[in-house]
């Protein structure tokens, strides 16, 4: 298994609590995610400190000139305030775990996602190449939604 931390950034223009609660819902996130077909909530629960959501997720990856679906869970973890965290685990041995900030700057919020991408060695660079286009055209895609 390889390891890899990768960190994307974007400005929106818009208050953090509004970024924040259109992040948190998986079913907006297939809007501008590029390779997020189909969203499904699969449990939710409520924490002492907020409430943790999984879903069942379907993609599309590219491979060569094929387009892969590929269906895999996320959860995430949505406190009242602070920092969001979510878990991505994938066929084969995939896993995405990201740490989600949303800090108030004058034009708007700044969305800062912290990624940590696992992936078996042959399959590494091709997936954290994947992983970081499309969550920096993910965050493109909140900002074009609130501009």
């Amino acid at each position: 298994m390889a390891r890899t931390e990768r960190t994307v950034t974007e400005e929106i223009p818009a208050p953090p609590d509004e970024v924040r609660d259109f992040y948190v819902d998986l079913d907006n996130i297939k809007q501008v995610h590029p390779l997020v077909v189909e969203v499904r909530t699969t449990d939710r629960h409520e924490t002492a400190g907020g409430y943790v959501q999984t879903y069942r997720v379907q993609d599309r990856i590219p491979l060569g000139p094929l387009r892969l679906r590929i269906s895999y869970v996320a959860r995430l973890d949505v406190p009242h305030v602070g920092d969001v965290q979510a878990e991505s685990r994938q066929f084969p041995r995939v896993r995405l775990h990201t740490t989600v900030s949303f800090e108030p700057i004058a034009q708007g919020t700044r969305v800062t996602e912290h990624m940590r991408i696992e992936a078996p060695r042959g399959l590494a660079g091709t997936t954290t190449r994947e992983a970081v286009k499309a969550h920096t055209a993910m965050l493109a895609g909140i900002r074009q939604i609130f501009e």
